[in-house]
């Protein structure tokens, strides 16, 4: 048995950018910074940042590039995936993307939510004024709920 997952919490560092595949399927991708607080040896707090790619596909890379922003405070639920690449001079790269299964947005309006749209359908939802969801199940499964976070 495998497990390939992901759960990250952290601010957008650009709004998303999104594209088209020759199919008609949108793409988005954006960057997401995680802090974490550490006492060095010293005894000092010292803060560390590191940046995820992200891709979202479909429906839901269309609700990301209308309502998440540079700064969004986001939950972002998925998969690990190695790229493999060759730079302009011909050395084979590699890189790591995140690819969201389910995102939802976090903190209030003066963060720079909008209405609420939730899962793949877009529908507003009045009950959560300040939380935007998505999710590639096709409105099949229920998204995750702020339960789900385990802070």
């Amino acid at each position: 048995m495998s497990v390939n997952k992901v759960i990250l919490v952290g601010r957008l560092g650009r709004d998303p950018e999104t594209r088209f595949t020759g199919g008609g399927q949108a793409v988005a991708n954006f960057s997401v910074a995680t802090d974490e607080t550490y006492k060095d040896r010293n005894g000092e707090r010292q803060k560390r940042t590191e940046w995820h790619k992200i891709v979202v596909w479909g429906k839901q890379a269309e609700i990301a590039q209308q309502y998440l922003k540079k700064g969004s405070l986001v939950f972002i639920e998925g998969r690990i995936q190695q790229r493999e690449w060759q730079d302009k001079e011909g050395q084979k790269r590699t890189s790591f993307e995140i690819v969201a299964t389910n995102f939802r947005m976090l903190g209030g309006r003066s963060e720079g939510a909008a209405a609420g749209a939730g899962g793949t359908s877009g529908a507003s939802h009045a009950a959560e004024p300040d939380v935007v969801a998505a999710d590639d199940t096709g409105g099949h499964e229920p998204s995750i709920s702020d339960e789900d976070i385990p802070f």
